[in-house]
């Protein structure tokens, strides 16, 4: 159970704190090929990166949040059993870690 508990923590801040360090463009620029400018003269390829790193926050905040409720969650309950609620928002964390590392990845 303490190491459930401690697999949560360090799940959640691996996450959260892979998130400062991988927040730097990713996009590298091709040679001789022109940026697309938005109507608003805009550069398209930093408006893409400004709206998932500003996701990437939204979600982080979400994991946090969630790792939180999981952990008060596993406080909760007997150390052998655990409830399909918990279950549950362990498989939710890991999707929202996969979507945001995706993103990251420009995958």
């Amino acid at each position: 159970m303490k190491s459930m508990r401690r697999g949560a923590r360090v799940l959640a801040f691996a996450v959260v704190f892979g998130f400062a360090v991988a927040q730097a463009p990713r996009v590298p620029p091709v040679e001789g090929a022109e940026d697309t400018r938005l109507p608003s003269g805009k550069s398209q390829r930093d408006e893409i990166l400004k709206a998932e790193h500003e996701q990437n926050l939204k979600d982080a905040g979400k994991l946090a949040e969630l790792a939180d409720e999981l952990k008060q969650s596993l406080e909760k309950e007997d150390r052998f059993v655990l409830s399909l609620n918990t279950i549950k928002k362990t498989e939710e964390i890991e999707k929202l870690a996969r979507k945001i590392r995706s993103r990251l990845r420009h995958e």
